[in-house]
């Protein structure tokens, strides 16, 4: 399947036409870091109203130090992301980033039950 006449014009001598892609990924970037932190305000609301205990507390800890972890992964790749050709994504930022998510979620487990 060849691409559309218009878009090999759009194309030029430099390859690709990247357009609004890398502000559509900046913005995601920027809605994904702000999810993370509405989920460790609402762990740390859960904390407070619950028990209180040394458990909650620790997890409370820990989604601090995962969001503070997945903010600064996530202002890293903004900053990237505004460079005329963008590099993809590395596969540490990539796995520091599932990490941090996974470890938001277990820890949002561990302070429900």
């Amino acid at each position: 399947m060849s691409a559309p006449a218009d878009a090999a014009d759009r194309e030029g001598p430099r390859g690709r036409d990247a357009g609004l892609q890398p502000e559509r990924t900046r913005l995601a970037w920027r809605r994904t870091t702000l999810s993370c932190a509405v989920v460790a305000v609402l762990a740390l609301r859960q904390a407070l109203h619950g028990s209180g205990s040394l458990v909650a507390v620790c997890g409370v800890a820990v989604i601090a130090l995962l969001w503070l972890a997945f903010t600064g992964v996530a202002h890293r790749r903004v900053r990237e992301l505004t460079a005329a050709r963008p590099a993809g994504l590395a596969v540490g930022v990539a796995l520091a980033t599932a990490a941090c998510t996974v470890g938001l979620a277990v820890c949002a487990v561990a302070l429900m039950v």
